[in-house]
């Protein structure tokens, strides 16, 4: 696709995320439907055109027995039945609904090696395939040659209802690729180059291609991983036009040949066929960056963010810096005679020690990495040789492996490697989203009491794409993203205040030192193992059952009545408030007068500081519904599997414990409730402004809303009262979410921050809206102290304008419906 910069494709196809619940679409129903109604999408019948595919997060296991994975299938379908029919009712009521069951992999993998067209052909007529999906890791397709970019889950929501996307014209920056990566080197530690890369350079709100040669070198597992981690470096897509290795790759996950020849055929003929060394073929570019590959190390990322990377020679001398600094992004504020730290306690009858640094969780999880032939059977072979040199992880650290489709596991197994993880407690326990999101499922007691007692800043090591405070899981105040043999390295070590260079990774039961060096596996053996084991027939064996492996699924008995019976009973699925009282008649834009503000926040408040999916916590005000309504913790679940009741998602909003309120100047799901001075947690002070009738706002810094594309990040501020946000910038998704529900994104102008303007966020605010709006308008903002100064306005086009003016886009989605 060449000279794209200035090419602009309007992707307006429809899907739906249920629940929360991650979704991609495949397009061809919905551009079939368009092409019988000639063109046009306003005939389309207002319910799910297209092929809707389900990824469900799966609780990780809670022990290490051989059959964790159909323990675990069974406690989710337990758990979640309600959510499950839910979704079953929706397949056999909303026309082309294309549920895959749980207990099948991760969309963004399925999607890779199953689902994805990458050229449609309609009767002879082709045309790219295109994607948008309700998660930001949608991008992850780009790797393959199919443009596709993640969207919030309320615009996706008026999208299935037949509105089209809009977006403002986005640059596009281009990444040049060259050298030769060294052969220890492994995809992870080049996503994560970049990561750290394209952060600084700034691409918020971009589209990134790569070019040059250095892409030759990559493979599609490979592509697939850097465009993955798309939303951490904060572009919106992360292109890779499509090359001989695409169709190779292709043909290796079972594609027929004839769509092999029509897809290099028709690419071919439209330009869009890419040779990575033919420089006459790159396309002009807004903006050029470039990365040598042979300048990449291995590496990790954290303690908090994903850009944050740190070489793995490093890692030791990094953490330590980290644990006396002041509290923050690369700081735990640990006063430096506590440093050295140590509790021992017992697990299954033996005496252990942890200190700051000790890993405690270890996981192979997530959509980034899963996917990627190279570094899971890197895993495994380095498992194999650990193995072999008499080694092991200590019982007490949670280890598990959660793939992302049913492949990974066939080649694993096939190619002998399987047995030897197992032996050093990664078992597959399922297949889906898990520790990355936060379903790391509970630590032993005895390791959480000894974390506790020692205040210990403990460690998280996980092969995924997200490592923000409180994501991961309560306990693990430090996480770290490493490639898959590095989590199993860092496992075995027991700590990441560890240089592998210089100390061994563990001393055998014969009193040898053994060091990384002796069990890391080289590009070349993985190669060779790879070459052999993942072959074509494993991907039709997989994929020809995979709508019908799941037995509990498709016993799954669900209602077919065409409007959904609600339960008032019901903790999991509730009718949402959100059209509560909702009127046809169009009422002006108000100001908001006097508000006070709900949170005073700094910078990269994520959507799960905003909107946690994991675990939710026994203090919390969440926990009291639920204990309220004869749950008991043991039936809490989390966040995540309770998105379909919005008066759990309202109290779980900024119920994150590791959210920094400049308010309380600690980490806490707390504020100050202004009127009264009362610490209260964040939704009691929000219900007791909503009785008085008081509107509220909320501060923040530099890249409010980082993330996950969390609906709910919206949502459940909409639900608080909060009017507007003041921020000094926003992630992409996050902004299109707090539209779609009506809250005002407003941004300080350049130069401008609460610093610079002195507010303390302990004053009442007045924004005045006026009634003749246009996009990025500037707008007053008056304090009570008689303080005014001016910031803009974040509704980007007019299309949004007139989303604020319904009060949301699903309150103008259902006004044109009705209209119709």
């Amino acid at each position: 696709m060449q000279n794209r910069s200035k090419t602009f494709y309007k992707i307006w196809q429809p899907f739906l995320r249920y629940i929360g619940v991650p979704a991609v679409v495949d397009f061809a129903a919905m551009r079939d439907a368009v092409m019988k109604l000639d063109g046009d999408p306003e005939k389309i019948n207002p319910v799910c055109p297209a092929d809707l595919v389900i990824d469900h997060s799966i609780q990780v296991d809670f022990n290490r027995k051989s059959d964790s994975l159909q323990k675990n299938q069974d406690l989710e379908f337990d758990r979640n039945r309600e959510r499950f029919q839910f979704l079953k009712w929706g397949s056999k009521v909303f026309k082309n609904m294309r549920i895959i069951p749980p207990g099948s992999g991760i969309v963004h993998q399925v999607n890779l090696e199953y689902l994805a067209r990458v050229v449609f052909n309609y009767d002879g007529f082709f045309y790219p395939d295109s994607l948008v999906g309700t998660d930001s890791h949608t991008t992850m397709i780009d790797g393959l040659g199919v443009l596709g970019w993640g969207v919030g889950g309320i615009e996706a929501e008026a999208v299935m209802l037949g509105q089209p996307i809009s977006m403002v014209l986005p640059e596009v920056v281009g990444y040049k690729l060259h050298g030769t990566p060294d052969k220890l080197i492994t995809s992870t530690d080049i996503v994560l180059t970049v990561t750290k890369h394209l952060r600084q350079v700034g691409v918020v709100g971009k589209f990134v291609e790569f070019f040059g040669p250095g892409v030759a070198q990559l493979s599609i597992a490979d592509r697939a991983t850097i465009a993955n981690m798309c939303p951490e470096y904060g572009a919106t897509a992360a292109f890779f036009p499509v090359d001989d290795i695409s169709v190779k790759y292709l043909e290796q996950t079972g594609r027929e040949p004839e769509t092999l020849a029509y897809i290099t055929k028709y690419l071919k003929a439209a330009g869009m066929f890419r040779d990575y060394n033919n420089i006459a073929q790159d396309p002009d570019f807004t903006h050029v960056v470039q990365l040598d590959l042979g300048t990449v190390v291995p590496c990790c990322s954290g303690p908090k963010r994903p850009q944050d990377r740190i070489p793995v020679s490093e890692m030791k001398t990094d953490f330590e810096s980290c644990l006396g600094a002041k509290q923050g992004f690369k700081g735990f504020q640990v006063a430096p005679e506590r440093h050295s730290t140590a509790v021992t306690f017992q697990f299954s009858g033996k005496e252990y020690t942890l200190g700051h640094g000790s890993v405690v969780i270890a996981a192979i999880t997530s959509c980034t990495n899963t996917s990627n032939p190279s570094v899971m059977l890197g895993a495994g072979l380095l498992a194999k040789k650990a193995i072999e040199y008499g080694l092991n992880v200590k019982p007490y650290i949670k280890t598990s492996l959660s793939p992302g489709s049913g492949v990974v596991t066939y080649y694993l197994k096939k190619s002998g490697v399987m047995d030897f993880m197992s032996q050093l407690g990664f078992e597959v326990v399922g297949y889906g989203c898990m520790t990355c999101i936060g379903n790391s499922g509970p630590l032993p007691d005895s390791v959480v009491e000894a974390i506790t007692k020692g205040d210990l800043v403990a460690a998280g090591v996980l092969s995924g794409n997200r490592n923000f405070e409180g994501r991961v899981h309560p306990n693990t105040r430090a996480n770290y993203l490493a490639s898959p043999p590095l989590v199993i390295a860092y496992a075995i070590a027991g700590t990441v205040r560890i240089d592998f260079e210089k100390e061994p990774i563990a001393v055998n039961s014969e009193g040898r030192q053994i060091f990384l060096r002796d069990i890391w596996p080289t590009r070349d053996e993985i190669q060779a193992v790879e070459r052999t084991f993942v072959i074509p027939s494993m991907f039709k064996e997989v994929y020809d059952k995979i709508e019908k492996v799941n037995d509990r699924w498709n016993s799954l008995v669900a209602p077919s009545d065409k409007l959904y019976t609600w339960d008032d009973k019901s903790t999991y699925i509730k009718s949402p408030p959100f059209f509560d009282g909702l009127t046809m008649k169009l009422s002006p834009p108000e100001s908001i007068k006097d508000a006070y503000v709900l949170l005073n926040l700094g910078d990269s408040v994520t959507t799960d500081h905003i909107s946690p999916a994991g675990n939710i916590a026994r203090n919390s005000a969440a926990a009291r519904y639920l204990t309220e309504r004869g749950l008991t913790p043991r039936e809490y679940n989390s966040y995540g599997s309770r998105r379909g009741n919005d008066a759990v998602m309202a109290r779980g909003t900024f119920a994150n414990i590791r959210l920094f309120n400049k308010f309380l100047d600690k980490q806490a799901p707390q504020t100050i409730h202004l009127p009264t001075g009362d610490t209260l947690d964040v939704f009691d002070a929000a219900e007791r402004y909503r009785q008085s009738g008081v509107p509220l706002l909320v501060l923040a810094g530099k890249e409010y809303g980082s993330g996950s594309s969390r609906d709910w990040a919206a949502k459940g501020p909409f639900l608080l009262g909060i009017k507007a946000v003041l921020a000094e910038s926003y992630e992409r998704i996050h902004r299109s979410n707090l539209v779609g529900m009506g809250v005002i994104p407003l941004e300080y102008l350049p130069g401008d921050t609460a610093a610079s303007l002195g507010l303390s966020g302990r004053e009442r605010y007045s924004i005045f809206i006026p009634q003749q709006l246009t996009p990025r308008m500037t707008v007053d903002v008056e304090l009570d102290t008689g303080m005014t100064f001016k910031v803009r306005m974040r509704f980007d086009t007019d299309v949004e304008l007139t989303y604020f003016r319904h009060g949301g886009i699903l309150n103008y989605m259902i006004r044109k419906m009705l209209q119709n």
